[in-house]
């Protein structure tokens, strides 16, 4: 039987939305193992003066679960 564990990060970046959802899968992988998955649960940004500055995704990351 195989089981999932879910966790939910907000990944960030400067440059796009796909930028900050591979920094959140980037920084999950540096401690997580068994990644199979990710479901994108929201997008947010930052405007100054009528320009994006910052872009955000909050998303759900599944990896295998390991006792």
């Amino acid at each position: 039987m195989t089981v999932a564990k879910v966790i939910e990060l907000v990944g960030s970046s400067e440059e796009s939305f796909e930028d900050a959802v591979q920094n959140a899968i980037d920084t999950a992988s540096d401690s997580i193992r068994n990644i199979h998955g990710l479901d994108v649960l929201d997008w947010t940004a930052d405007v100054e003066d009528g320009k994006i500055v910052k872009y955000r995704a909050n998303v759900k990351i599944a990896f295998r679960y390991e006792e």
